[in-house]
């Protein structure tokens, strides 16, 4: 039996997709709150297994992995059922494409390191930080619909989960966390409410975490 342990924060994009590769794959792991909000990640201890001191890092038999997308390629690759990929070597291409456009575009912009400097040296207040995401995200979220409007069935690409859609939930939560309207998108739309049904995604949903708080807890 292997052993798996997520270091993780319950309202962390990047923890939130992590998990939700764990729990697709019917992967049991033991889940270990790091609060950003309290500095955790900056701990001594911690960063000995993420030097940038980020989440989610990914512990599995001793073996250390950070980062979410290693993470979950790794998970593709060592439990590879069910698959996180289409078998299709173009169709592989463009999932990865929308996780990009998540990963390398979106999220860092709307990150908390982003948003905490954004506020210490240029003294933006919560409004201005709203507005900020509010302007990136509409060119991600864009992108994604023009995109998955050519690709998507039940989900983001057919009728299968794959990788792009561990990405996208997560981030729309985000979205809507800075009040973005990400009402104009009925493809992103569908795909989100289809997945939330999935019993793998409510028990990865950041509301429904061991360090959720009282007042988030759905």
């Amino acid at each position: 039996m292997s052993s798996l342990t997520l270091y993780n924060y319950f309202r962390s994009s990047t923890s939130y997709r992590a998990r939700l590769a764990l729990h697709i794959k019917g992967l049991e792991f033991d889940y270990k709150p790091i609060s950003l909000l309290k500095g955790e990640q900056h701990s001594p201890e911690y960063r000995k297994i993420n030097p940038l001191g980020g989440v989610p890092t990914l512990v599995h038999n001793g073996k250390v992995i950070p980062e979410s997308f290693a993470i979950m390629e790794y998970l593709d690759e060592v439990f590879p059922k069910p698959a996180l990929f289409p078998q299709d070597a173009y169709l592989r291409a463009r999932v990865r494409q929308v996780c990009e456009v998540i990963n390398s575009f979106m999220h860092p912009l709307g990150n908390l390191k982003t948003l905490q400097y954004l506020e210490k040296h240029d003294g933006y207040s919560q409004e201005r930080k709203e507005a900020w995401v509010q302007h990136w995200a509409a060119q991600g979220l864009e992108t994604l619909e023009t995109t998955l409007k050519e690709f998507s069935g039940t989900y983001s690409f057919g009728d299968q989960i794959t990788m792009a859609d561990l990405f996208l939930i997560p981030q729309l939560l985000t979205c809507t966390r800075f009040n973005v309207d990400i009402s104009k998108y009925p493809t992103l739309i569908k795909i989100n409410e289809n997945c939330l049904k999935l019993e793998a995604f409510q028990k990865s949903h950041p509301f429904k975490q061991i360090d959720t708080p009282e007042e988030f807890r759905k």
